[in-house]
């Protein structure tokens, strides 16, 4: 099957290695391989695998100078508004939205808190296990599922967030729960923030938006 693609890809090494008469590959222990006893299986695989990454490699690069010129333009942009007309974009977190003047098209610039968490949530941790010690004839399994999945670590290592404020939403009237809710909230800290494009459009003016997809996993 033939795909048409519209750009070129980035130069990609074909992997070979020219010694003397012969033409070796490289396996993946560094060894070197005569082409001639490798499969063709193997070989076609290989080929297809480096004609991937570079579309891949020129794509990112392509996505990589569009985020860049994206921000240069809006700076551009934000800055004749405040030098023209004494106007300014955005909210005092830096979210903003531009848009086309017949509500078709709108940029949308979201600065997003990239959160970690402090010595007092090993505090909240000790006050939820007691209350949950405590409950453990009559309480909900739900809540205690939900209190498991949030102080245990992911893959990475860190303390699953989602779970952590899913339990701050609980109503719980218990002076040890109340406490250790606290210690959680003391225990978040803004460690930086991340900036996100999002690109949005709609056929009409009633029509619901729909967004331009740039993330690969989500394509």
């Amino acid at each position: 099957m033939t795909h048409q693609t519209q750009f070129n890809p980035a130069p990609i090494p074909d992997g070979l290695v020219t010694v003397g008469d012969r033409t070796y590959m490289h396996d993946a222990k560094g060894a070197l391989v005569p082409v001639s006893l490798i499969k063709p299986a193997h070989l076609l695989e290989d080929d297809t695998v480096r004609k991937i990454m570079g579309f891949g490699k020129a794509l990112s690069e392509q996505v990589a100078g569009f985020k860049a010129h994206t921000f240069e333009d809006l700076g551009d942009f934000d800055a004749l508004l405040a030098q023209e007309y004494n106007l300014t974009k955005g909210g005092p977190k830096g979210n903003r939205t531009y848009s086309t003047f017949d509500g078709l098209m709108k940029v949308e610039i979201r600065i997003q808190d990239q959160l970690d968490f402090g010595p007092e949530l090993q505090t909240a941790k000790v006050l939820v296990d007691e209350c949950l010690n405590e409950w453990s004839a009559d309480s909900r399994p739900e809540i205690q599922a939900l209190v498991t999945r949030a102080f245990n670590t992911d893959k990475a290592g860190q303390i699953n967030r989602s779970e952590i404020f899913m339990m701050l939403r609980l109503e719980i009237e218990d002076r040890r729960w109340t406490e250790a809710m606290r210690a959680v909230r003391e225990a978040i800290r803004i460690v930086g923030s991340k900036t996100h494009i999002r690109l949005y459009f709609r056929e009409a003016f009633d029509a619901p938006w729909q967004s331009i997809t740039i993330d690969l996993a989500k394509a």
